[in-house]
Protein backbone atom coordinates (compact mmCIF):
# COMPACT_ATOMS: atom_id res chain seq x y z
CA UNK A 1 0.00 0.00 0.00
CA UNK A 2 1.67 3.42 -0.86
CA UNK A 3 1.73 6.22 1.55
CA UNK A 4 -1.17 8.69 1.36
CA UNK A 5 -0.50 11.99 -0.08
CA UNK A 6 -0.43 14.66 2.18
CA UNK A 7 -0.09 17.94 2.41
CA UNK A 8 3.05 19.15 4.36
CA UNK A 9 2.70 22.50 4.80
CA UNK A 10 -0.44 22.07 6.32
CA UNK A 11 0.29 19.43 8.45
CA UNK A 12 3.66 21.68 9.44
CA UNK A 13 1.31 24.55 9.91
CA UNK A 14 -1.38 23.18 11.95
CA UNK A 15 1.90 21.68 14.24
CA UNK A 16 3.46 25.22 14.84
CA UNK A 17 0.31 26.10 16.62
CA UNK A 18 -1.46 22.91 17.91
CA UNK A 19 -2.93 23.67 21.38
CA UNK A 20 -0.97 21.75 23.93
CA UNK A 21 -2.61 20.18 26.99
CA UNK A 22 -0.59 18.91 29.69
CA UNK A 23 -1.37 16.34 32.26
CA UNK A 24 0.77 16.04 35.32
CA UNK A 25 2.77 18.90 36.17
CA UNK A 26 6.16 18.52 38.10
CA UNK A 27 9.23 19.12 37.21
CA UNK A 28 9.11 18.19 33.45
CA UNK A 29 5.24 18.44 32.91
CA UNK A 30 5.59 21.74 34.68
CA UNK A 31 8.05 22.64 32.31
CA UNK A 32 6.52 22.19 29.70
CA UNK A 33 3.25 23.92 30.07
CA UNK A 34 5.75 27.10 30.97
CA UNK A 35 7.83 26.70 27.86
CA UNK A 36 4.51 25.64 25.59
CA UNK A 37 3.26 28.83 26.57
CA UNK A 38 5.92 31.24 26.14
CA UNK A 39 6.31 30.20 23.02
CA UNK A 40 2.63 31.14 21.88
CA UNK A 41 0.61 28.54 22.45
CA UNK A 42 -2.61 27.95 23.61
CA UNK A 43 -1.78 25.30 26.54
CA UNK A 44 -3.20 24.38 29.93
CA UNK A 45 -2.25 21.56 32.10
CA UNK A 46 -4.15 19.64 34.81
CA UNK A 47 -2.43 17.81 38.07
CA UNK A 48 -3.98 15.63 40.14
CA UNK A 49 -2.43 17.54 43.56
CA UNK A 50 -4.83 19.79 44.40
CA UNK A 51 -1.75 22.02 45.86
CA UNK A 52 0.09 21.72 42.93
CA UNK A 53 -2.95 22.82 40.56
CA UNK A 54 -3.34 26.12 42.58
CA UNK A 55 0.58 27.01 42.71
CA UNK A 56 0.31 27.28 39.13
CA UNK A 57 -2.64 28.96 38.66
CA UNK A 58 -0.98 31.43 40.86
CA UNK A 59 2.05 31.95 38.83
CA UNK A 60 -0.47 32.59 35.82
CA UNK A 61 -0.84 29.33 34.19
CA UNK A 62 -4.23 27.89 32.65
CA UNK A 63 -4.63 25.39 34.82
CA UNK A 64 -7.92 22.92 34.71
CA UNK A 65 -10.16 21.69 38.00
CA UNK A 66 -9.97 18.19 36.71
CA UNK A 67 -7.80 15.53 34.44
CA UNK A 68 -10.88 14.80 32.74
CA UNK A 69 -12.04 18.85 32.07
CA UNK A 70 -8.68 19.00 30.42
CA UNK A 71 -8.72 16.46 28.02
CA UNK A 72 -12.69 16.93 26.84
CA UNK A 73 -10.91 20.44 26.32
CA UNK A 74 -8.33 18.77 24.10
CA UNK A 75 -10.67 16.50 22.63
CA UNK A 76 -12.92 19.53 21.46
CA UNK A 77 -9.58 21.68 20.31
CA UNK A 78 -7.56 18.53 18.80
CA UNK A 79 -4.83 19.40 20.92
CA UNK A 80 -1.65 17.15 21.60
CA UNK A 81 -2.22 15.57 25.23
CA UNK A 82 1.20 15.35 26.84
CA UNK A 83 1.39 12.58 29.36
CA UNK A 84 3.58 14.29 32.04
CA UNK A 85 3.05 11.75 34.78
CA UNK A 86 5.60 9.20 36.70
CA UNK A 87 5.56 5.05 34.82
CA UNK A 88 3.34 4.14 37.91
CA UNK A 89 0.95 6.98 37.21
CA UNK A 90 0.41 6.21 33.73
CA UNK A 91 -2.50 3.94 33.84
CA UNK A 92 -4.84 5.97 35.61
CA UNK A 93 -4.16 8.91 33.73
CA UNK A 94 -4.38 7.04 30.14
CA UNK A 95 -7.67 5.68 31.66
CA UNK A 96 -9.19 8.98 31.90
CA UNK A 97 -7.43 9.71 27.99
CA UNK A 98 -9.65 6.94 26.92
CA UNK A 99 -13.12 8.01 28.17
CA UNK A 100 -12.62 11.58 27.52
CA UNK A 101 -10.45 11.72 23.73
CA UNK A 102 -10.22 8.05 22.68
CA UNK A 103 -8.43 9.43 19.25
CA UNK A 104 -6.44 12.27 20.29
CA UNK A 105 -3.02 13.18 19.31
CA UNK A 106 -0.95 11.81 22.22
CA UNK A 107 2.54 11.79 23.21
CA UNK A 108 4.51 11.38 26.73
CA UNK A 109 7.32 12.36 28.47
CA UNK A 110 8.53 9.55 30.48
CA UNK A 111 12.28 8.24 30.07
CA UNK A 112 10.97 4.63 28.73
CA UNK A 113 8.96 4.26 25.60
CA UNK A 114 8.23 0.59 24.97
CA UNK A 115 6.31 -0.40 28.84
CA UNK A 116 4.01 3.43 28.08
CA UNK A 117 3.82 2.25 23.75
CA UNK A 118 2.23 -0.75 26.01
CA UNK A 119 0.06 1.19 27.75
CA UNK A 120 -1.68 3.33 25.44
CA UNK A 121 -2.49 0.35 23.41
CA UNK A 122 -4.06 -1.32 26.50
CA UNK A 123 -6.09 1.86 27.56
CA UNK A 124 -6.39 4.18 24.36
CA UNK A 125 -5.83 2.04 21.48
CA UNK A 126 -7.36 4.28 19.10
CA UNK A 127 -5.06 7.41 20.46
CA UNK A 128 -2.52 8.75 17.77
CA UNK A 129 0.37 8.32 20.08
CA UNK A 130 4.24 9.10 19.19
CA UNK A 131 6.16 9.25 22.46
CA UNK A 132 8.55 11.45 23.21
CA UNK A 133 11.37 11.86 26.13
CA UNK A 134 13.00 15.22 26.69
CA UNK A 135 16.90 14.19 28.02
CA UNK A 136 16.74 16.76 31.26
CA UNK A 137 16.04 17.44 34.67
CA UNK A 138 17.81 17.82 38.00
CA UNK A 139 17.38 16.55 41.41
CA UNK A 140 14.24 18.04 42.09
CA UNK A 141 11.03 17.80 41.80
CA UNK A 142 7.31 19.49 41.53
CA UNK A 143 5.99 22.28 40.26
CA UNK A 144 8.57 24.47 41.78
CA UNK A 145 11.42 23.18 40.05
CA UNK A 146 10.52 23.37 36.72
CA UNK A 147 11.22 26.57 34.65
CA UNK A 148 11.08 27.65 31.05
CA UNK A 149 14.75 27.50 29.87
CA UNK A 150 14.75 23.13 31.43
CA UNK A 151 14.77 22.35 27.76
CA UNK A 152 16.85 25.00 26.25
CA UNK A 153 19.48 23.35 24.17
CA UNK A 154 19.09 19.75 25.57
CA UNK A 155 17.80 16.48 23.39
CA UNK A 156 14.12 15.80 23.38
CA UNK A 157 13.50 12.19 22.00
CA UNK A 158 10.81 11.35 19.60
CA UNK A 159 10.21 8.04 18.94
CA UNK A 160 10.61 7.10 15.39
CA UNK A 161 9.34 3.62 14.78
CA UNK A 162 7.90 1.93 11.71
CA UNK A 163 4.29 2.81 12.48
CA UNK A 164 5.01 6.51 13.40
CA UNK A 165 2.20 8.76 12.98
CA UNK A 166 3.58 11.22 10.78
CA UNK A 167 1.22 14.19 11.59
CA UNK A 168 1.34 13.63 15.19
CA UNK A 169 5.25 12.95 14.85
CA UNK A 170 5.61 16.48 13.54
CA UNK A 171 3.44 17.81 16.47
CA UNK A 172 6.01 16.49 18.62
CA UNK A 173 9.30 17.64 16.87
CA UNK A 174 7.59 21.02 16.42
CA UNK A 175 6.60 21.15 20.17
CA UNK A 176 9.90 20.01 21.48
CA UNK A 177 11.74 22.74 19.15
CA UNK A 178 9.11 25.35 20.52
CA UNK A 179 10.33 24.28 23.97
CA UNK A 180 14.20 25.17 22.84
CA UNK A 181 15.68 21.82 22.43
CA UNK A 182 16.63 19.49 19.62
CA UNK A 183 15.32 16.36 18.37
CA UNK A 184 17.16 13.42 18.00
CA UNK A 185 14.84 10.25 16.36
CA UNK A 186 15.14 6.53 17.50
CA UNK A 187 12.98 3.82 17.76
CA UNK A 188 11.14 2.83 20.85
CA UNK A 189 13.42 -0.16 21.87
CA UNK A 190 16.79 1.62 20.71
CA UNK A 191 16.25 4.25 23.10
CA UNK A 192 15.07 1.94 26.24
CA UNK A 193 18.40 -0.06 25.52
CA UNK A 194 20.74 3.55 25.41
CA UNK A 195 19.06 5.12 28.11
CA UNK A 196 19.62 1.94 30.45
CA UNK A 197 23.44 3.05 30.19
CA UNK A 198 23.50 6.63 30.09
CA UNK A 199 20.19 7.68 32.68
CA UNK A 200 19.15 4.85 34.23
CA UNK A 201 22.21 2.81 35.67
CA UNK A 202 23.67 5.94 36.84
CA UNK A 203 21.01 6.48 39.22
CA UNK A 204 21.97 3.32 40.71
CA UNK A 205 25.71 3.72 40.79
CA UNK A 206 24.92 7.08 42.72
CA UNK A 207 23.07 5.73 44.75
CA UNK A 208 25.34 3.32 45.53
CA UNK A 209 28.34 5.68 45.38
CA UNK A 210 26.10 7.64 47.91
CA UNK A 211 25.67 5.09 50.33
CA UNK A 212 29.10 3.80 50.73
CA UNK A 213 30.10 7.66 51.05
CA UNK A 214 27.80 8.09 54.11
CA UNK A 215 28.95 4.31 55.65
CA UNK A 216 32.39 6.24 55.87
CA UNK A 217 31.09 8.41 58.74
CA UNK A 218 31.58 12.59 59.40
CA UNK A 219 34.87 12.42 58.53
CA UNK A 220 34.51 10.73 55.11
CA UNK A 221 31.23 13.12 54.22
CA UNK A 222 33.51 16.20 55.63
CA UNK A 223 35.77 15.12 53.10
CA UNK A 224 33.80 14.88 50.40
CA UNK A 225 34.31 17.37 47.60
CA UNK A 226 33.39 17.47 43.84
CA UNK A 227 33.93 14.09 42.52
CA UNK A 228 31.86 12.66 45.03
CA UNK A 229 29.18 15.50 44.45
CA UNK A 230 28.88 15.32 40.99
CA UNK A 231 29.05 11.80 41.27
CA UNK A 232 25.73 11.70 43.71
CA UNK A 233 23.94 14.14 42.49
CA UNK A 234 20.84 12.52 40.76
CA UNK A 235 20.65 10.51 44.27
CA UNK A 236 19.06 13.28 45.78
CA UNK A 237 16.06 12.42 43.37
CA UNK A 238 13.12 10.66 45.29
CA UNK A 239 13.41 7.18 45.46
CA UNK A 240 10.19 6.36 44.25
CA UNK A 241 10.22 8.17 40.65
CA UNK A 242 14.23 6.38 40.49
CA UNK A 243 12.50 3.16 41.31
CA UNK A 244 9.90 3.69 38.66
CA UNK A 245 12.39 4.90 35.91
CA UNK A 246 14.37 1.92 36.64
CA UNK A 247 11.97 -0.94 37.09
CA UNK A 248 10.07 0.29 33.93
CA UNK A 249 13.76 -0.42 31.66
CA UNK A 250 14.18 -4.04 33.99
CA UNK A 251 15.59 -5.75 31.25
CA UNK A 252 17.39 -3.20 29.12
CA UNK A 253 18.59 -2.11 32.83
CA UNK A 254 19.85 -5.52 34.34
CA UNK A 255 22.00 -6.22 30.82
CA UNK A 256 23.75 -2.03 31.44
CA UNK A 257 24.20 -3.32 35.02
CA UNK A 258 25.72 -6.73 34.08
CA UNK A 259 28.37 -5.05 32.16
CA UNK A 260 28.84 -2.71 34.91
CA UNK A 261 29.51 -5.22 37.69
CA UNK A 262 31.70 -7.30 35.21
CA UNK A 263 33.94 -4.15 34.59
CA UNK A 264 34.09 -3.54 38.62
CA UNK A 265 34.77 -6.94 39.31
CA UNK A 266 37.73 -6.84 36.73
CA UNK A 267 39.02 -3.41 38.29
CA UNK A 268 38.61 -5.48 41.90
CA UNK A 269 40.78 -8.16 40.73
CA UNK A 270 43.59 -6.00 38.58
CA UNK A 271 43.42 -3.97 42.39
CA UNK A 272 44.01 -6.77 44.46
CA UNK A 273 46.45 -9.13 42.40
CA UNK A 274 48.42 -7.94 39.09
CA UNK A 275 48.13 -4.12 39.88
CA UNK A 276 46.84 -4.13 36.28
CA UNK A 277 43.86 -1.29 37.45
CA UNK A 278 45.11 0.99 34.58
CA UNK A 279 43.23 -0.82 31.68
CA UNK A 280 40.27 -0.12 33.82
CA UNK A 281 40.81 3.99 34.49
CA UNK A 282 42.00 4.11 30.59
CA UNK A 283 38.60 2.39 29.28
CA UNK A 284 36.94 5.05 31.27
CA UNK A 285 38.86 7.80 30.33
CA UNK A 286 38.59 6.82 26.51
CA UNK A 287 34.81 6.56 27.14
CA UNK A 288 34.63 10.14 28.59
CA UNK A 289 36.77 11.17 25.71
CA UNK A 290 34.52 10.17 23.66
CA UNK A 291 31.24 11.69 24.63
CA UNK A 292 33.10 14.93 24.34
CA UNK A 293 34.12 14.28 21.29
CA UNK A 294 30.70 13.80 20.08
CA UNK A 295 29.35 16.87 21.60
CA UNK A 296 31.71 18.65 19.26
CA UNK A 297 31.01 16.58 16.23
CA UNK A 298 26.97 16.63 16.49
CA UNK A 299 25.48 17.02 13.45
CA UNK A 300 22.85 19.13 13.22
CA UNK A 301 19.92 18.96 10.68
CA UNK A 302 17.12 21.05 8.98
CA UNK A 303 14.03 18.90 8.03
CA UNK A 304 11.21 19.41 5.34
CA UNK A 305 8.52 17.69 6.25
CA UNK A 306 7.94 16.23 1.98
CA UNK A 307 11.82 14.48 3.07
CA UNK A 308 9.95 12.17 5.74
CA UNK A 309 7.77 10.22 3.77
CA UNK A 310 7.35 6.56 6.00
CA UNK A 311 10.05 4.66 3.78
CA UNK A 312 12.51 7.24 5.19
CA UNK A 313 11.82 6.63 8.96
CA UNK A 314 14.88 4.69 8.78
CA UNK A 315 17.20 7.02 7.83
CA UNK A 316 15.72 9.45 10.21
CA UNK A 317 16.78 6.69 12.92
CA UNK A 318 20.15 6.62 11.27
CA UNK A 319 20.75 10.20 12.14
CA UNK A 320 19.84 9.81 15.80
CA UNK A 321 22.17 6.68 15.60
CA UNK A 322 24.74 8.62 13.63
CA UNK A 323 24.44 11.42 16.62
CA UNK A 324 22.69 14.12 14.71
CA UNK A 325 19.64 16.41 15.77
CA UNK A 326 17.17 17.84 14.44
CA UNK A 327 17.12 21.83 15.48
CA UNK A 328 14.30 23.04 13.29
CA UNK A 329 12.51 23.48 9.75
CA UNK A 330 14.25 24.55 6.52
CA UNK A 331 12.79 27.34 4.81
CA UNK A 332 11.19 25.77 2.07
CA UNK A 333 8.72 24.07 4.72
CA UNK A 334 8.49 27.11 6.71
CA UNK A 335 7.49 28.58 3.37
CA UNK A 336 4.64 26.31 2.26
CA UNK A 337 3.52 26.22 5.87
CA UNK A 338 3.19 30.14 6.06
CA UNK A 339 -0.70 31.50 5.41
CA UNK A 340 -1.19 32.35 1.87
CA UNK A 341 -1.09 36.08 0.80
CA UNK A 342 -5.16 36.75 -0.01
Amino acid sequence: MGTPEVDSGAVLAAALQRPVCVLGLGLIGGSVLRAATDAGRDAWGASASTTTAEKARADGYDVADDVASAVRRAAETDALVVVAVPLTAIDDVLAVVGREAPECRLTDVTSVKEPVGDAVTRRVPAARFVGGHPMTGTEFSGWDAGSLQLFHDKVWVVATDDDTDLEVWTDVVALALACGATVVPAASDEHDVAVARISHLPHLLAAVLASVGADGGELALALAAGSFADGTRVAATRPELTAAMCEGNRDALLAALDDALGRLGAARGSLASTGGLLASLTAGHDGRASLDAARLDRREVRIDLTGVPAEHLEAMRELGRSGGRIIGWTSEALEAAAPGEE
